[in-house]
């Protein structure tokens, strides 16, 4: 599996920052993080952390454990519901993009792993 290549896509046809798709697939690959867990694991601050995590959650791609801890949705419906809040964003029309479903279709197995150990 080619993270930066699922990055890309995340910021290409999503329009996430390259720091919210770091977090994104991060958490969808490990399962539920806090923000310090987060920070760690990218080397960034716990601050920084914490405001990118909570704008994926704004984002449709995380649901709140607690105040500090987060864990992603199913990708394949995170998908799809971050590209069609970012075309009502850019006000563009909302139909079916392959690469955004691609991107749900290769994480639905990691997510899945992660969460069934």
């Amino acid at each position: 599996m080619d993270s930066s290549k699922l990055e890309n896509d995340l910021i290409s046809e999503i329009k996430l920052s390259s720091i919210q798709a770091k977090i994104f697939l991060l958490v969808t690959w490990y399962g539920k993080m806090s923000s310090i867990q987060i920070a760690d694991k990218l080397k960034i601050t716990s601050e920084n952390a914490q405001k990118t995590a909570t704008e994926l959650m704004s984002l449709g791609a995380f649901i709140d454990i607690s105040e500090t801890e987060f864990e992603a949705m199913h990708p394949r419906f995170t998908a799809v519901n971050m590209y069609r809040k970012m075309c009502e964003r850019e006000q563009i029309e909302f139909k079916r993009n392959k690469i955004v479903d691609n991107i749900g279709v290769i994480l639905e197995q990691p997510y899945n792993d992660a969460r069934t150990k």
